[in-house]
């Protein structure tokens, strides 16, 4: 068995082997249930040199017993959880202001809990990188994202703009809570 795998600390790509891979399964029955769940783990150690850190994820599932004692997965997972490290945050450097960092990270651990509140904090992270980058500081963030355009390439601006306007949602509470933002795809 082997596959590819990025490693969520250092970024480097790695063929994961059976030396670099460990999976474990705890079944068991629920009362009134036909048949048996597990909670499958599995545990990567990245093989980069100089790296060596591990993931953890658990998912939970249906699944059927084998005369060798193992457990076959039945189907999609009904439950994921990302153990180690908790969310899918990319790691940046130190020159990255550590407010920033820490947004970051935060609004990448809340996404699936707390759409609304991951986004507030993404624009929140958009806020202090203008500030920091650029310079530039005014009173509504619309203000500062309107100088940025003609500084940066016009899919960057709308880019940011996007992540303004969708932060607003959870940042702004006299605005529709129930908006549903639809993403237009582009033509080629």
């Amino acid at each position: 068995m082997s596959f590819s795998w990025r490693c969520p600390y250092c970024g480097q790509a790695a063929t994961i082997t059976h030396l670099d891979f460990s999976s474990d399964v705890h079944t068991f029955r629920k009362r009134g249930m036909d048949g048996h769940l597990g909670i499958f783990t599995d545990v990567i150690i990245c093989p980069s040199p100089g790296c060596g850190e591990y993931a953890i994820s658990a998912r939970l599932c249906k699944c059927t017993p084998m005369p060798d004692g193992q457990c076959r997965q039945d189907g999609s997972p009904l439950m994921r959880w990302q153990l180690r490290p908790q969310s899918k945050a990319k790691q940046f450097p130190a020159y990255v202001p550590e407010p920033i960092r820490h947004d970051y990270e935060e609004a990448c651990l809340i996404k699936d809990l707390s759409p609304k509140a991951s986004a507030t904090l993404s624009r929140r992270c958009l806020q202090g990188t203008i500030r920091d980058f650029w310079g530039i500081t005014r009173d509504r963030l619309i203000d500062e994202i309107n100088e940025l355009k003609g500084r940066v390439d016009q899919a960057t601006w709308e880019a940011i703009d996007a992540v303004r306007s969708i932060g607003n949602i959870g940042a702004h509470m006299e605005k529709d809570i129930d908006l549903i933002v639809h993403r237009k795809k582009r033509r080629s």
